[in-house]
């Protein structure tokens, strides 16, 4: 890698406010708000509105939409023209 061109590469708390859920991981995001991780250091803290944790598909409280039959309830409706 050129040194210099490439954004800081460092660990960084996500947080999301969804579900009050935050996890550690490494990011090029950055933050002026700080929190004291559990390890005892203090991290920058990114607020997200939903992550895996509270995302339906993940949690698998998302909802399929019924698209079966929508044609013929169209046609149904209005006749096939």
């Amino acid at each position: 890698m050129k040194p210099g061109i490439h954004p800081a590469y460092g660990p960084v708390v996500f947080r999301d406010s969804a579900s009050n859920h935050a996890f550690l991981t490494r990011s090029t995001r950055t933050s002026d708000k700080t929190i004291e991780w559990e390890d005892g250091n203090t991290y920058p803290v990114v607020d997200v509105e939903i992550s895996s944790v509270s995302h339906p598909f993940y949690t698998g409280t998302a909802r399929v939409l019924d698209t079966a039959g929508r044609v013929e309830r169209f046609e149904r409706r209005y006749g096939a023209r």
